[in-house]
């Protein structure tokens, strides 16, 4: 009996997922155990995996389209078997061609029309520009303008092999959407990723909802860079700043429990437990895995979890369970030249911290003027629950711990 596949929910804050690659073809035998395909989430992309045995009989969606949680992605049952009583509200058939795992999209391009470029045949009579998902990522990859590429699939739509065998000539690489041509309006759009789709509105209700403040404090480093040097020549993992601003933070959330709790309307929730989210930037947005604990642990056992979460989070390969359950955030843009900005609280929880980079200036030292260190640092506090003098003791602490890092070691 033929059996329709779903999309599962594989985060507590999926909604739909994208199939980004399908793994078997129409007409192949599948089995309990198989990766059917690769799904992108509101987080990552994950592994689905299909628990039934037969033949696929049916695709109810392309690659690179999205279907609701419990949505009909797919039919397997016996070879010739009809399914049709199955498909009831489902998207149509994918054609039995390589349209079967690409999905039509539109670009468009405008061109001023004092200056002409050339003309593509792959655009129809307003102007829309028909290409598969796979042909539209492959030519942004390889800096091609899908405008000036001849499409050999239907209705002149452009497909992967049209990429692959695309030999630019002089205009065409002079009208590249990845170039600034004189005299051209162009523009190029994309389909909103489902990661980008969850920051969105995880943090427009976030910043619309919460009253926000902002504590912005300067932090002398010159300690805590001496200590990192040390550090870093005895120990086998290698400390980074914001490792040590990591644990700071928790030392401090244990003293000012406030800071470490979330509004939830009629009640105010007091952590007990520190979980520290590191906001991490990755090509479709931005994650936030958690660094559970955080107070309890070392600094080499901080920094060895948090570049594991760097890794998995460039592969796309962070579970739920790696970004679930922050009562605390940081996000630092130190690392890109950034010296101070505010950042929008990551809900559930009250504060998020925003640091900048180690700035090498001139001020007084001992009561002399020297070369010194500093750092700032800004707290986002949602003033339901958190008030400006508690915001200011938690950012009081931070500051001794890191101006005097040996503390964190008692």
């Amino acid at each position: 009996m033929a059996v329709a596949i779903k999309m599962p929910k594989m985060s507590d804050t999926m909604t739909e997922g994208v199939v980004r690659k399908w793994n078997f073809k129409l007409g192949d035998t599948v089995k309990s155990g198989d990766i059917l395909a690769e799904v992108e989430t509101d987080k990552a992309t994950m592994d689905l995996e299909n628990y039934e045995k037969g033949t696929i009989l049916h695709f109810a969606i392309n690659e690179g389209d999205a279907v609701p949680v419990d949505g009909i992605i797919a039919i397997v049952g016996k070879a010739g078997e009809d399914f049709s009583s199955l498909l009831s509200g489902a998207a149509p058939a994918p054609q039995a061609s390589e349209s079967k795992t690409e999905a039509p999209v539109a670009a468009k391009v405008e061109t001023a029309p004092a200056a002409p470029v050339a003309a593509a045949t792959t655009a129809n009579n307003d102007g829309r520009i028909i290409a598969s998902p796979l042909a539209k990522k492959l030519a942004s990859e390889k800096g091609i303008d899908i405008a000036a590429v001849a499409g050999s699939g239907e209705n002149g739509r452009v497909v992967k092999s049209d990429i692959e065998n695309f030999k630019p000539s002089t205009s065409s690489a002079a009208a590249s959407s990845n170039s600034y041509v004189a005299g051209v309006e162009s523009f190029e759009e994309i389909n909103v990723s489902q990661m980008r789709k969850v920051i969105a509105g995880r943090l427009a209700e976030s910043k619309f909802t919460a009253p926000h403040f902002y504590l912005t404090m300067e932090i002398n480093m010159d300690k805590a860079l001496a200590a990192r040097v040390a550090m870093n020549a005895s120990g086998e993992v290698k400390v980074s700043v914001n490792d040590m601003i990591v644990k700071a933070s928790a030392i401090a959330l244990r003293k000012h429990p406030w800071v470490n709790a979330s509004w939830l309307g009629t009640k105010i929730r007091f952590n007990h437990h520190i979980h520290i989210g590191v906001a991490m930037a990755v090509e479709d947005g931005l994650l936030v895995p958690v660094v559970r604990f955080a107070d309890q642990k070392s600094l080499s056992t901080i920094s060895s979890e948090v570049k594991v979460f760097n890794s998995k989070a460039k592969d796309k390969k962070l579970q739920p369970a790696d970004w679930a359950g922050n009562t605390f955030t940081i996000s630092n843009l130190g690392m890109f030249g950034i010296e101070e900005f505010t950042a929008i609280i990551n809900p559930p929880d009250a504060c998020i911290l925003a640091v900048g980079g180690v700035k090498e200036t001139v001020g007084i030292v001992n009561g002399e003027i020297a070369k010194t260190n500093v750092m700032k640092v800004t707290l986002s506090c949602d003033h339901r629950v958190v008030d400006g003098v508690v915001g200011s003791k938690f950012l009081n602490t931070l500051k001794e711990l890191l101006e005097e890092p040996v503390k964190m070691l008692v």
